[in-house]
């Protein structure tokens, strides 16, 4: 590269940034390639880059999956939920980006190396620590205006209520190596019910449901692919978290998401129906468990025992899911007390039938 064209880059550096994005937009200048998509350097060493295993669900969408149910532990470095990119026009929004800065990078660099990408919007479904953690790795963009990080309302507050705790449980979990970087970058616009997203051609609904899984669970529906990203709220022979939550928000929820008859589901884990007309196992495995967890405790309530003895509600048919020992028992606790006033009014014969 000449002196002058070295000149001319550092000058778009420092105060061109407009025009070398829209250069970048076009094919570049002289090979110069725009800083969006690095991390701490102006473009990403492609060669060096680690290879990130993306799976293709439909035109333009892909997701990097997790490999197995299991819990936040240091052999997965906390990657226990897909993250997942919608691309068209050189442009991508990425949904829940990840657990750690460097999880961040690895999408960041394989987005621009492998689908020639800048991300420009970054959407966090709800606020727990593997999911927006890696927001972390953006937080230049965020600051220079290339990109907005879109979650709800509820969720943006409960991130900045949670995540420096969130933040030190994760570091303690995987390790000092494994979160390096990492802050806690909060988003930057909230989402309402009925907004759409637009990537290029690809129209992404957006869905708000409160006291599901979460205080606020974001759902985008694609129903062009009939392609559902629920947030937190299905999993995959995961038992799962009820600690923010609902059992009968929840519940209710499903029905929501399951009257959409979705062909792909994106949320905990990633599942496909296997026939026509038929909803992705997952989303009725999640339902099951929830169903049987509410109908367990009220049994146990008919039966007159009390909370303290809610190891009774064992629902063996889960025993086999991963987090069943840490997650099951204190599910039982939450929707115990969330479901006793509503069984003291079934069990009151003055009061009128609920449903």
């Amino acid at each position: 590269m000449s002196a002058a064209l070295r000149a001319l880059v550092r000058w778009l550096g420092r105060g061109g940034g407009p025009l070398l994005l829209w250069l970048a937009g076009v094919g570049g200048l002289w090979g110069v390639a725009a800083p969006a998509q690095a991390g701490p350097a102006e473009a990403p060493d492609c060669g060096q880059a680690e290879a990130v295993p993306w799976q293709r669900l439909a035109p333009g969408v892909w997701v990097w999956p997790s490999a197995l149910p299991s819990d936040i532990s240091a052999l997965n470095a906390g990657h226990v939920a897909p993250t997942s990119v919608v691309i068209d026009g050189g442009e991508a929004l990425v949904i829940d980006p990840g657990p750690s800065h460097q999880h961040g990078l690895r999408v960041r660099a394989s987005l621009a190396c492998r689908f020639q990408a800048r991300v420009r919007w970054i959407v966090n479904t709800h606020a727990h620590a593997e999911n927006v953690l890696a927001n972390s790795a953006f937080a230049d963009l965020l600051a220079a205006g290339r990109l907005e990080i879109l979650a709800s309302a509820p969720t943006r507050e409960a991130m900045r209520r949670r995540c420096p705790d969130c933040l030190a449980s994760l570091s303690a979990k995987l390790g000092a190596d494994a979160m390096a970087g990492t802050q806690i970058v909060l988003p930057s616009r909230t989402l309402t019910e009925g907004e759409v997203l637009r990537v290029g051609r690809h129209r992404l609904l957006v869905m708000r449901v409160e006291q599901g899984h979460t205080e606020g669970d974001l759902v985008l529906w694609s129903a062009r692919e009939r392609l559902l990203w629920a947030g937190g709220l299905v999993y995959g022979e995961r038992v799962p978290e009820l600690a923010q939550g609902s059992v009968d928000g929840w519940l209710a929820a499903l029905e929501r998401l399951a009257a959409l008859r979705p062909r792909v589901l994106v949320s905990s884990t990633v599942s496909r129906a296997v026939a026509p007309g038929a909803l992705p196992p997952a989303l009725t495995d999640t339902r099951h468990y929830l169903a049987d967890l509410r109908a367990g405790v009220l049994q146990a309530m008919d039966r007159g025992l009390q909370a303290s003895e809610s190891g009774t509600v064992a629902l063996p048919a889960y025993r086999t899911w991963a987090g069943h020992t840490e997650r099951h028992d204190f599910n039982v606790q939450r929707a115990w007390r969330e479901l006793e006033p509503v069984w003291m009014e079934r069990s009151d014969p003055s009061a009128p039938e609920t449903h």
